[in-house]
Order: C-alpha cells, then sequence, then structure tokens
C-alpha cells in the first residue's frame, strides 16, 4: 500500500513538472530551505516611510544601485507626501549593513524611481516619478544629482505618474523611455475624468536630446510597465499591468514597438488574450526553464503567473498560478480570511539553491472594506517540481504592515540577498540575510562600449550541467521601483558554471566557465569577465 501511494506521488510530480516546464531529462537542483533574516533596520540607520493620502495610496518604490562606484548597492526612497530619501551604503568589512541618510535627493510628491545610465557615461542617472512633474536626475559621481530634464529635452507631462520602462532602440544614443501614468487630475490634485494617457520619448538623434512626447492613449491607469523581448525574437515590446477598479473598456496590454513607429497593441488576431485585473506590479522570469520569459502580475487576489503558449506564433498566454502555488490571494499569516493585496512581484534565489523564489509585498490599499487588513507579505521559495511553498513566517519576515516597492539585492556583498521594503505610514524595514544553510552563487555584471553602456536588453544564461538558468536584464516593472546592478544566481552545491551573453542586439557570446561565489563582469568586446571579491 505505501509503495502504491509513493508511486502515485512520484507520478503526480512529474505530472507537474511536465505540466510546467514540458517533458525533460535535466535533473532538477535539491532544494534548500528557507534563508533566516534578521531586522536589522534600527541598527543600519534607514529611518523612512512613505506618506500621504488617495494620491499616495498607490506607489512607495524602491530604488537600488551604485551611486559612488563603490560596488556597495546604495538605494533610494519614495516619500510621498514626505521627502524621499537617498542612503549611501557604509557597510564595513564585518558584514554589519549600515546606511548613511543623504540630503541630495530629498524631494515631495515621489510615488517611485528607477535607475539607469541615460548618456552611457558609466554613471547611473535616475527617473524619479511623481504627482506632478517627473524629473530625470542626471548622476554626477559620489552620490550627487542634478535635474536633467532641460539639460536633455525631456517632457514626462505633470501627470500622477507610477509606471515606468526603458529601453535602447536601434543602438540609439540614448534610450526610450515610457512613462506609465495612473488617474488623472485636475490643477488642484483632485481626480476627474478617468485613466491618464502615457508618454513614451524617443531621442532625436540630434544633440543627446529628445523629442516631442509620443502619447499613448488611451490609458487604464497602468501602475507597472515593462519594456521586454518577451518571444526572444531580439525585438522588446512593452507590456502594460492597468488597475481595472477605474477603467470600464481596458485591459492588460502588449504594445508592439517598431523603431520609427508609434506603439500599438496586440490584437486578437495576433493572439493577444482579454484579461482584467486590478494590475499593480510586473516580474519576469525564465521560470519554467523554457528559455522564455513567464510574466507574474500583482493585483487583489487575483495574481497570475502567465506562460507563453508553446508553439504560439503570437502573445499567447495561459495562467499557471494556481499550479504553480502563486496565486498567493490570501494571507498565508494572521487572523484574517479575507483577499489579498498585493504589490511588488520580485523573482530571486534567496537560498542559492539553483530554484528560482518569488517574493510578493502586500498590503491593503488604506482601508478598502472586504480586503485584509492583516496582509504579510509573501517569500515562495521554489521546488524541484515547479512549484512554490510559502517561506516567509519560517523565513522571519512576518510583518504586517502596508508595503508596497521592495527589493532583494545583496546589500553587504556577502552572496546572500538580503531585503529593504517600503511600508505606507509605517518604517521601512531592512532585513539582513543571517542564514547559513545557503547554496553557492555568482553576481555578474555587464559592460559595453558606446550606449547603452550597461547592456540593458541582454539575456544572461548560467548553466550548470545540461541545465540553464536565463534571465533578461530590464529597466522597469516591479512596483514603482527597480534594481541596476549584480545580477544574482544561485548554484546549489555546485562549485562553478559556465555563462554567455546575448546581447541587445542578438549577438551571442561564447560560454565562459566561472567558479562559485564571486562577482564577474562580462565585457562584451573582448568577451572575458573580469572578477572581483570583497576584501574580507
Amino acid at each position: 500500500m505505501r509503495i502504491s501511494i509513493l508511486l502515485a506521488v512520484i507520478i503526480l510530480i512529474g505530472f507537474v513538472a511536465v505540466r510546467l516546464f514540458g517533458a525533460s531529462t535535466t535533473p532538477s537542483p535539491a532544494p534548500l530551505g528557507p534563508p533566516l533574516f534578521e531586522d536589522v533596520t534600527a541598527a543600519s540607520g534607514v529611518a523612512h516611510s512613505y506618506e500621504g493620502g488617495f494620491t499616495f495610496f498607490v506607489g512607495g518604490g524602491v530604488a537600488v544601485f551604485d551611486c559612488n562606484a563603490d560596488r556597495l548597492p546604495d538605494f533610494f526612497l519614495a516619500g510621498g507626501s514626505s521627502s524621499s530619501a537617498l542612503y549611501r551604503n557604509s557597510t564595513g568589512a564585518d558584514g554589519a549593513i549600515r546606511f548613511v541618510s543623504l540630503p541630495s535627493l530629498e524631494l515631495t510628491g515621489v510615488t517611485g524611481a528607477y535607475p539607469l545610465d541615460v548618456d552611457s557615461d558609466g554613471i547611473t542617472d535616475l527617473s524619479i516619478l511623481r504627482v506632478g512633474e517627473n524629473i530625470m536626475m542626471r548622476g554626477l559621481g559620489n552620490c550627487e544629482f542634478e535635474p536633467a530634464n532641460a539639460h536633455w529635452g525631456i517632457d514626462s507631462g505633470d501627470d500622477w505618474t507610477v509606471g515606468f520602462s526603458a529601453t535602447w532602440e536601434n543602438g540609439n544614443n540614448l534610450p526610450t523611455l515610457a512613462f506609465g501614468n495612473y488617474l488623472a487630475l485636475d490643477e488642484n490634485g483632485q481626480q476627474f475624468g478617468g485613466c491618464a494617457d502615457h508618454r513614451m520619448l524617443r531621442p532625436t538623434g540630434v544633440n543627446g536630446t529628445y523629442a516631442d512626447p509620443i502619447v499613448i492613449s488611451p490609458g487604464y491607469c497602468s501602475l507597472s510597465m515593462l519594456f521586454s523581448d518577451w518571444n526572444r525574437s531580439n525585438a522588446r515590446d512593452l507590456r502594460i499591468s492597468n488597475d481595472r477598479h477605474y477603467y470600464r473598456q481596458g485591459e492588460e496590454q502588449l504594445l508592439k514597438v517598431i523603431p520609427g513607429e508609434a506603439p500599438q497593441p496586440y490584437t486578437r488576431e495576433e493572439g493577444w488574450q482579454f484579461v482584467q485585473i486590478e494590475g499593480m506590479g510586473i516580474a519576469s522570469h525564465d521560470v519554467t526553464g523554457d528559455g522564455m520569459p513567464e510574466i507574474f502580475l500583482t493585483s487583489m487576489a487575483d495574481n497570475k503567473l502567465q506562460r507563453l503558449t508553446p508553439g504560439a506564433k503570437g502573445p499567447s498566454y495561459g495562467d499557471i498560478a494556481f499550479e504553480s502555488g502563486v496565486t498567493a490571494h490570501r494571507p498565508h499569516a494572521g487572523p484574517e480570511i479575507l483577499p489579498s493585496t498585493a504589490w511588488h512581484p520580485e523573482f530571486q534565489d534567496v537560498n542559492n539553491d539553483g530554484l528560482i523564489d518569488l517574493f510578493i509585498s502586500k498590503g491593503n490599499v488604506d482601508a478598502t472594506a472586504g480586503f485584509a487588513m492583516e496582509d504579510p507579505n509573501n517569500l515562495l521559495l521554489g521546488q524541484p517540481d515547479g512549484r512554490f511553498v510559502e517561506n516567509a513566517d519560517v523565513a522571519g519576515i512576518l510583518d504586517f504592515e502596508k508595503s508596497r516597492g521592495a527589493a532583494l539585492v545583496d546589500l553587504n556583498l556577502d552572496g546572500k540577498l538580503d531585503l529593504v521594503y517600503v511600508n505606507r505610514e509605517a518604517p521601512a524595514r531592512v532585513w539582513q540575510n543571517a542564514g547559513d544553510g545557503v547554496g553557492n552563487w555568482l553576481a555578474i555584471n555587464l559592460a559595453q562600449d558606446g550606449s547603452n553602456r550597461d547592456a540593458i536588453g541582454s539575456w544572461v544564461e548560467v548553466r550548470i550541467g545540461e541545465r540553464i538558468q536565463s534571465r533578461e536584464l530590464t529597466i522597469g516593472g516591479g512596483h514603482a521601483g527597480g534594481q541596476l546592478g549584480w545580477m544574482h544566481f544561485g548554484l546549489g552545491f555546485d562549485d562553478g558554471a559556465r555563462v554567455r551573453v546575448q546581447w541587445p542586439d542578438g549577438e551571442l557570446g561564447d560560454w565562459i566557465p566561472l567558479e562559485a561565489n564571486q562577482y564577474a563582469t562580462i565585457e562584451r568586446e573582448s568577451n572575458e569577465a573580469l572578477v572581483w571579491k570583497p576584501a574580507s
């Protein structure tokens, strides 16, 4: 009898794996348990919260980047009606996470921000999203910035902006920028007229400036946008996630972006399916190992994990959230059995076992009736059968505040991903990954000459045996914030891997062997990896 039950379990696991991943003879890595996180907020020196009324119910993003070229990740936190804050990472050799607050980016009305190197000068700039005029801040080095809208000719409008994404088209010197707007506001900041239109900016090709905005209309109250090569065709289209609470005729969108033309939505005839959710955040990752990115969309009790239909000629997606265990539709802890409200999603490998994990920030919009008020964040650990299992409580990050933007990032360069997230009307939290039972890892950075120095739009492939982890380097997605810096890969018990880059124009580099537990910058022109290890 026991043998029969065991056989049935094995068959079921195999069915789930084939359903999610397709048939494969490549063994999956051994799963590791959750890491143990410690709350180091007070000791870190981070003291910040996201404040404000109706126009700041959404937003609250985190932007992670290195603002002073010391390889340590710094971060910028949106403040809403309070001031935003830039924190420089001052962590020392002892590994204790510490930050220093800097006065250089204290702005009000900020909903979020995304880092990118607009002019490819090797210094990261920052696209700051606001209720009002969005501001592109040009990096000057040493964590100093200057407003650069006039310098680059950027007309980003003065709407209520929460979504942003950027990509480089046709080898242009400057990136194409997309600003996703939410509700239309009148001159007094009051809601009127439904959803606002969006703006997309392309460079003129003259004097490093931008042309007049291309209006994307109608808008359907976007809260997240992402340029992505969704079908590995070496063309990046614009995914937009929209909040159905405020529109009548809208839906989720994928806009076809052809250089020199205005973006146009994919049609039903091309394969696009009708989906409506309270779209709040986008996370893109090759979860199933088929080389194509799956799309996770956060909502209110209606989260989706969309997989491109195998063999489809167009953008035809099916939802695999239920069988993957990532519906995350109600609180996993606490007293309330009510629908959840999800915001920032992020795929990362928090225990370095080579199986991708998923973090989802949660929190009631304000006091929305019928939805959980005590709604803790999710930490879903990936399993060999393609499913995810909740481990936030075991990992020690149980928190019942109203969370918004977040980032999983190695703050002290010890090879383990830490966690920072913004809470609405409550202190932001910083968690150090202090677990010992994590696997080996690699951290990868990309560099190329000329424009788009960080090689945005590349695909990085990490190969262990016959198994390949694929990750697209993008700017956008999440909820109101994102990262630019080291790309983190878990290796499990393996002591090395081979790494290959498909660069933004489609050129495929050679496989480069790398030992585990080190940082490597892969340079396009030499196809070599410059290896670096922090001083111990």
